[in-house]
């Protein structure tokens, strides 16, 4: 390691456009269980998350997806659940159960089309 490397940890936050504010907020609400951390009204914008992760999003249906994000990925501790929560949900699941080196994924896409990566073990086990 590069003794004058910053030392990254985990993911601080994505910063993005949606489509529509209070759908993307209930779908990361309702699968992740994220709470509004800070309304910005002023930017029609939201944070939102837990301890671990933050999402500020904006709503800007011109600027959401597609756009330079080609997917973000969240370590899910409860892995089992996903594809039966996703289901309940109507959550799209374009690949099924993805195997990726010592780790199993799932791609599911939001509410504005970006695709996230749900992993079993943090950073695929590298």
């Amino acid at each position: 390691m590069n003794t004058h490397s910053l030392n990254v940890t985990s993911l601080d936050h994505i910063n993005f456009y949606v489509k529509n504010l209070d759908e993307s907020v209930a779908f990361y609400q309702t699968l992740f269980g994220f709470e509004v951390k800070k309304e910005q009204p002023e930017e029609n914008s939201r944070i939102i998350g837990n301890d671990a992760v933050k999402l500020c999003l904006y709503e800007d249906s011109e600027k959401a997806h597609p756009g330079g994000t080609g997917h973000f990925g969240f370590h899910v501790q409860n892995f089992s659940d996903i594809v039966e929560r996703c289901e309940s949900m109507g959550v799209p699941m374009p690949y099924g159960v993805v195997d990726w080196e010592k780790s199993r994924s799932v791609y599911i896409v939001d509410p504005s089309g970006y695709e996230i990566e749900l992993s079993e073990i943090q950073g695929g086990g590298l």
